[in-house]
């Protein structure tokens, strides 16, 4: 049983300077909610309520907004606004959330590995805290590699079908299937051309972890970028022990630059019961105007 969670939130988030200078980019809005917290309410629902947050320098703003405000708590009561008295009651209390800080920026393996102490000898799921899982099935992504992990004692990681042509984007899998969502990995590739790539199946942003990653974590040298890069550990792990890969039943929103953050917000908006309506017909207009 998966009881821990570790979300990295370190990185400077330089693609929206300068907006991110002293925001983190983690609590960039989707509509009206942090994009982070809906990554802490995956993990929620997917039945994990300890969550361990890897931070850098200029991200204490995620540390408050999962901290009570016994101030604003006090003045929506006095005016009444008990439905957003919930909501941020809610924020606060729906896991024990901790925090450690990633002294130097030196890539996505090195901020993991700062969670060995407090996973311990326990698989875990990881989460990145800039990439947004939507499910299709009703069970969040995190518990349907949950699941996987389970059933097949080894980690996993989610991934996600990519146009052929963008493959050269992402991490990519190269695996044996085992049944119809389900892969044996034999390696993973860092964003290869199109025409040596394995398969279109990339990185989704969510993994289920063994332990013993943090020992493959701690052989691993500088790669890509002079930073420790987790690909590098995992693709170590898939030689010597079983690895998964499983395509999601569900569909990734990535805030990771603007014009994916912008289509984010459209979308979300979209099926906003307050906004949906307004919003559609704005978007007509603005169609409208520019082919007349």
């Amino acid at each position: 049983m998966i009881r821990k969670a570790v979300i990295p939130a370190a990185g400077f988030g330089t693609r929206f300077l300068p907006l991110t200078k002293a925001q983190p980019k983690e609590m960039l809005p989707i509509v009206d909610t942090p994009t982070i917290q809906m990554v802490v309410e995956e993990a929620v629902e997917s039945g994990i309520t300890d969550i361990l947050m890897v931070i850098g320098k200029s991200k204490r703003a995620i540390e408050e907004h999962f901290d009570r405000n016994f101030e604003l708590e006090q003045e929506l009561a006095e005016k009444g606004k008990t439905a957003l008295l919930d909501q941020i009651k809610h924020v606060s209390g729906m896991a024990e959330i901790h925090f450690i800080w990633q002294k130097e920026l030196n890539g996505l393996g090195d901020a993991v590995s700062y969670a060995r102490s407090h996973i311990g000898n326990e698989p875990f799921a990881l989460l990145l805290g800039d990439t947004i899982l939507e499910s299709y099935s009703g069970v969040p992504v995190t518990k349907q590699l949950m699941n996987i992990s389970e059933k097949h004692q080894g980690s996993v990681v989610a991934l996600e079908e990519v146009p052929p042509e963008k493959v050269n984007r992402y991490g990519i899998m190269d695996g044996t299937a085992i049944d119809a969502r389900v892969y044996r990995v034999n390696d993973f590739i860092e964003k290869p051309e199109p025409t040596d790539a394995p398969s279109n199946l990339a990185f989704a942003g969510r993994y289920i972890f063994m332990p013993d990653i943090f020992d493959f974590l701690m052989q691993t040298g500088r790669g890509k970028h002079n930073e420790i890069q987790l690909t590098d550990a995992m693709r170590q792990m898939a030689q010597s022990r079983p690895m998964f890969g499983a395509r999601i039943e569900g569909k990734r929103h990535d805030i990771g630059n603007k014009l994916d953050f912008i289509k984010t917000n459209i979308y979300y908006a979209l099926k906003h019961p307050e906004l949906k309506e307004p919003l559609s017909e704005y978007i007509k207009e603005l169609v409208g105007n520019r082919f007349q």
